[in-house]
């Protein structure tokens, strides 16, 4: 099932042209990894999919972004961010405790009820592979977290108020290897309720959790195929020379 299609987007910043007569299906319960360069567009592409790039007053869109055959800019701004959670590069947790961060989304969703609050939160931070490191210390601060488990925090906040899409702006950029290695871990086994989509500058970490990956440059969508033959028989030269490296 299609999830996201879009149609010959073309996004402007002033007079800066930042993303290029996109067209792109995203298919439902995949990951999709972006790819490219610093300023080649990548994370303006994911800001469209949930009208974040609606706070810059110069922002100018022309094209269509459907999800699910319904235009994003038909849908009502909080029940597409409800629809369309975004985990960022750096965790923000609340001024809360742990239990509090997660809950803070299902309160807002009008769970009164105590035990079904608690049975969302363990079940989130079980599926943002969390909860054994922290079930048994739910009251204490978020911030007393360490950075990786602040981001699977984050996630598991962002699984509470029910989305269908996540979208992931570089989560693991200031992460070290074994937090990574849990983020990942937790995208795959999300993919199996969630579509995702996963903005990064890692190349491996591209080709080690997407099933697609979408090479961009410049604003235009280079290639976009099964992330096995973007990685080792890419059709387009300038994929070749970024995922080996040679620039970016």
């Amino acid at each position: 099932m299609v999830k996201f299609e879009i149609h010959d987007l073309n996004i402007w910043f002033g007079s800066t042209h930042a993303i290029k007569q996109v067209n792109i299906e995203i298919q439902s319960n995949e990951i999709l990894s972006v790819i490219g360069p610093a300023n080649s567009g990548k994370t303006t592409f994911l800001r469209t999919l949930n009208r974040l790039n609606e706070l810059n007053a110069n922002y100018k869109i022309t094209g269509a972004v459907e999800l699910e055959r319904e235009d994003v800019r038909g849908i009502e701004i909080e029940e597409l961010r409800r629809k369309i959670g975004m985990v960022f590069a750096l965790p923000l947790p609340l001024p809360l405790s742990i239990f509090d961060n997660v809950a803070y989304g299902v309160r807002i969703h009008g769970e009164r009820v105590k035990k079904k609050t608690e049975e969302k939160v363990e079940e989130t931070l079980k599926q943002a592979y969390l909860w054994e490191e922290v079930k048994d210390r739910l009251s204490e601060s978020a911030f007393k977290l360490s950075g990786g488990q602040q981001q699977r925090l984050c996630i598991a906040r962002t699984l509470a108020v029910g989305p269908e899409v996540i979208l992931f702006d570089e989560p693991c950029s200031g992460l070290d290897p074994i937090s990574t290695a849990k983020v990942e871990d937790a995208m795959v086994k999300l993919k199996e309720k969630f579509t995702i989509i996963l903005v990064t500058n890692n190349v491996k970490q591209a080709a080690r959790v997407g099933d697609k990956t979408a090479f961009f440059l410049s604003g235009e969508l280079v290639e976009l195929d099964k992330t096995d033959r973007i990685f080792t028989a890419p059709k387009d030269k300038r994929t070749d020379g970024y995922v080996r490296g040679k620039f970016g």
